[in-house]
């Protein structure tokens, strides 16, 4: 064999015949391709991808691959780094602005597992690589905090430009704040929906969240006041909507995404993910029982025309776990892990398909 010599350009040639899947461009012109170099029979370059939870990786790194191969030497040495941009809707405004994207997460009906979902999409995505907080919005009900095993931490306020910022809690690498922090855990709170607003203002506007990829918003179920303040103060880059297989949980469903595609809220639905969509019991780990009903998910998603992000199982464990104070993606049972770890590589998609594809969301101007 020869000696095989090339340069940059005939490297970036070849990997314009490389489409990123989901954004259907070729990554030279996505951007995607950075730091080319050229050896002796061999080239190494880097692919920024558009999230560390990209469900694709391995097909680009094998399709660039291929294309050096193919349109330079099959002989030639290929060393291919991936690393991650998390993607935003432009610019998202001087209220939070290290935050890239917020994604509410909402369910028509209570009960239907949304905390549970919510804390463990955090911890999927942070595994991942990406940068994530949670804000649990769930003024009557909040349970992120004993989710995380957080129900006895409080926040902390530093001050910083002649203003006080909270400090979020930090527990398992995610950054949370909750009305379950600034309350004592055995009281209810019985609010009037103008100070609970207020309480998710500050969340958002006074708190010091740094650097995220993805901040959560955990809302109340139904429709309200909350959902109107999150719309009203922030850009939301999509909603995520969670239900049950079950005919009363869909219905419920519909009423919310119906809401987010309001004209005058016109919030991208970026996916629902079914919950409990089986049971599968520890000890039959290939069995599924179907005992609220089947194919419940598919039928909304397919309804409103969004992808189903996900479907996670009804498993003991995964009500253990948040009852432990630990999401159940820090256990080891692969059924649950791998549930989760693909909503939360699709969810990851779908903010990377939409932030490339749609003008960022304004925030709503309507007084109600």
């Amino acid at each position: 064999m020869g000696e095989f010599t090339t340069n940059k350009e005939k490297v970036l040639q070849a990997l314009s015949t490389v489409e990123e899947p989901d954004l259907k461009k070729d990554l030279v012109t996505l951007g995607m391709i950075q730091d080319v170099e050229v050896g002796v029979n061999q080239v190494s370059f880097t692919v920024v991808l558009t999230t560390p939870a990209c469900p694709l990786k391995e097909l680009i790194r094998r399709n660039c691959e291929a294309a050096i191969h193919e349109h330079l030497s099959p002989d030639v040495e290929v060393k291919i780094k991936l690393t991650a941009n998390v993607t935003t809707t432009r610019h998202t405004g001087p209220l939070i602005p290290g935050v890239k994207n917020v994604i509410a997460i909402s369910s028509g009906k209570g009960g239907v597992g949304k905390s549970t979902v919510t804390a463990n999409l955090a911890m999927a995505l942070h595994r991942s690589g990406a940068k994530v907080g949670i804000i649990d919005a769930d003024i009557s009900g909040p349970s992120i905090p004993l989710m995380f095993g957080a129900e006895d931490m409080q926040p902390t306020i530093t001050p910083k430009d002649g203003k006080n910022y909270i400090n979020p809690i930090r527990q398992y690498g995610i950054k949370m704040i909750s009305i379950g922090f600034l309350t004592p855990p055995d009281s209810a709170v019985v609010w009037r929906g103008p100070m609970a607003s207020q309480a998710l203002r500050q969340f958002f506007a006074d708190t010091d969240w740094g650097d995220l990829d993805y901040l959560l918003i955990d809302l109340p179920p139904g429709t309200s006041d909350i959902h109107l303040t999150l719309v009203q103060t922030v850009p939301v880059t999509g909603a995520v909507i969670v239900t049950t297989p079950q005919k009363v949980a869909l219905a419920d469903a519909i009423k919310g995404m119906s809401m987010f595609k309001q004209p005058q809220i016109s919030v991208p639905i970026l996916g629902v993910v079914e919950n409990m969509a089986w049971f599968t019991p520890e000890e039959l780990p290939d069995h599924q029982y179907f005992i609220f009903g089947q194919g419940g998910g598919q039928q909304l998603a397919d309804k409103f025309e969004v992808p189903l992000l996900g479907q996670i199982p009804l498993v003991q464990g995964i009500r253990e776990a948040g009852d432990e104070g630990r999401p159940a993606v820090m256990n080891t049972n692969p059924i649950v892990n791998d549930a989760f770890r693909d909503a939360a590589e699709s969810l990851a998609q779908q903010v990377a398909i939409r932030n490339a594809s749609r003008e960022r969301t304004k925030p709503v101007e309507i007084q109600v």
